[in-house]
């Protein structure tokens, strides 16, 4: 319902009458609406972390490739089912329930981005700074650019997405990689 409806056109009726349970058996998990919002979002970031580990895990040893299966799991598990991108950003910016939770999904994304930059690039301790720095403006980035491709501001193909997308995430780690060099 969140995902198809929206969190404003959702009621405790509607989403009880949606799953057949009575109200009783919903609050045996859940306080209100926020809280099953919250499930969700969590549900979704879940979901989408093991689908990008996964084909990081089986892409080529190359930083484009790494990046491409990344970002193109991550672009197909959003559009292969619409519901889920909208409540990974659409329902996740208008909601105070899922203002914080959003953060935290954006930082351990970037998190794991510059673990996997780690990993491949083997920055030496004083890139630290421009690696954090980088990988919170990739992953939000990223966040922001699929809101706009999703709601029609950007007018590519899914593929010309995850291959533009790709190219700056990989221009961007060599970036890094010189400016910390430079210090």
């Amino acid at each position: 319902m969140f995902g198809t409806d929206g969190y404003a056109n959702a009621t405790m009726t509607k989403v009880c009458a949606r799953a057949k349970l009575t109200e009783r058996y919903f609050y045996e998990s859940f306080s209100d609406l926020d809280a099953l919002l919250v499930a969700v979002f969590e549900n979704v970031i879940e979901e989408a972390t093991e689908v990008v580990l996964a084909a990081v895990e089986d892409s080529p040893a190359d930083a484009r490739g790494r990046a491409r299966a990344a970002i193109g799991a991550f672009v197909e598990f959003l559009t292969d089912d619409p519901r889920k991108a909208r409540i990974a950003f659409v329902e996740a910016l208008g909601s105070n329930a899922l203002a914080t939770r959003r953060y935290e999904a954006i930082a351990t994304f970037a998190d794991l981005l510059g673990d996997q930059a780690r990993a491949f690039y083997g920055p030496p301790r004083e890139a630290e700074r421009t690696l954090r720095l980088s990988s919170f403006m990739l992953v939000g980035g990223l966040a922001e650019t699929l809101i706009a491709w999703l709601g029609g501001k950007l007018d590519l193909t899914r593929e010309e997405l995850v291959d533009d997308c790709t190219d700056l995430f990989v221009a961007t780690g060599e970036a890094a990689l010189r400016i910390s060099a430079d210090r």
